[in-house]
């Protein structure tokens, strides 16, 4: 059996829990850590289950708290920066997509920054433009938007490959703009192919499990197709309902697909070039190191579980779309008597 892909985490995990209902947060006790607070809380309950995290840029990590940071990450690494223009009121219409020239030339500005922080320290780049879309009908002159996001992230991808580093695209369909333009695989896959088109050919997607499910986009199908393509680049675990943007516990809930996913990831042999499985979760009531710690426990479960199943016997059953010895070869991995 292969070994299980390193790990990251996003830090947010181990915040106050704000939500739109609740701006003082679920946790208020939380509100006024500092990050490298939040990391010390982090790394003394996970310990080595998690091998490295990640920041926004510039809220989470940035220069001015880099050496703190560092101090509390005792040894773990940084592994990915992602822009954090969402997270300013600056960029409420749109920072790549903003009509303001100013405000997208900030947009740009910032998302450049951040790439070079993460150069330096050796870390990938992650845009998920959750602030670039729009509200209403007709609020919004889709062909110039488009023309902005794809420039935008285009010089975005340009510095990444200066610096030697991935830029990796994540995609979701609503929240915190309730149409994000880079709204689902099909989008982001147009912008990676303008900017192959560009010969700009170091980006990748994030497939971020909840989004898809959102989405009712299949978790294995997508991994298959982008793994065929060279372009499977990060995995942000979780699981939720799907008509929200859950963050729950990995296998909570979708916990089917995300087998099928886990047979789907070893069959690419997901980590053995480096490529990490990541863990976004937003425990709302929960205590944020246990969700953590089970998130990391059922994965590899539902991993070790895929890896009792017969491939071989399952690649047969499929070439015949036999879903019955599928589903025979699935549960008897999972302990079902014959």
């Amino acid at each position: 059996m292969p070994p299980h892909p390193k790990t990251s985490l996003g830090i947010w995990a181990m915040g106050s829990m704000v939500t739109r209902f609740n701006p003082n947060g679920y946790k208020p006790e939380l509100a006024g850590l500092t990050t490298a607070e939040k990391v010390r809380t982090a790394v003394a309950g996970l310990g080595d289950l998690i091998d490295d995290y990640e920041f926004h840029y510039p809220q989470e990590l940035n220069r001015d708290n880099l050496d703190e940071v560092r101090e509390a990450l005792g040894g773990h690494g940084i592994y990915a920066l992602a822009t954090g223009l969402h997270l300013d009121s600056t960029f409420a219409r749109g920072g790549l997509v903003n009509p303001d020239e100013k405000i997208r030339a900030q947009a740009r500005r910032l998302t450049l920054e951040g790439v070079d922080l993460a150069g330096e320290l050796g870390a990938h780049f992650i845009i998920w433009p959750g602030i670039e879309g729009y509200n209403y009908p007709f609020q919004s002159p889709y062909r110039e938007s488009w023309r902005w996001l794809i420039e935008g992230i285009g010089e975005a991808a340009q510095r990444c490959r200066d610096h030697g580093i991935l830029l990796f695209l994540e995609h979701k369909n609503s929240e915190p703009a309730m149409k994000i333009h880079m709204g689902n695989v099909g989008m982001t896959l147009h912008v990676i192919h303008k900017l192959r088109a560009q010969g700009i050919d170091n980006v990748k997607v994030n497939m971020d499990w909840q989004h898809l499910i959102m989405n009712s986009e299949n978790l294995a199908e997508y991994a298959a197709l982008l793994s065929d393509e060279d372009l499977l680049g990060h995995q942000h675990g979780n699981s939720g309902w799907g008509t929200f943007d859950d963050d729950n516990m990995v296998g909570a809930t979708a916990f089917m697909e995300t087998l099928e996913l886990a047979v789907e990831l070893r069959r690419a042999e997901y980590g053995s070039r480096g490529e990490r499985l990541g863990f976004d979760l937003y425990p709302y009531t929960e205590d944020a190191v246990a969700v953590v710690r089970r998130s990391v426990e059922q994965w590899r479960f539902i991993d070790e579980v895929a890896g009792r199943i017969d491939d071989d016997a399952l690649r047969a059953a499929q070439m015949q779309k036999d879903a019955i010895r599928a589903y025979e070869l699935v549960y008897g991995a999972l302990g079902a008597r014959a």
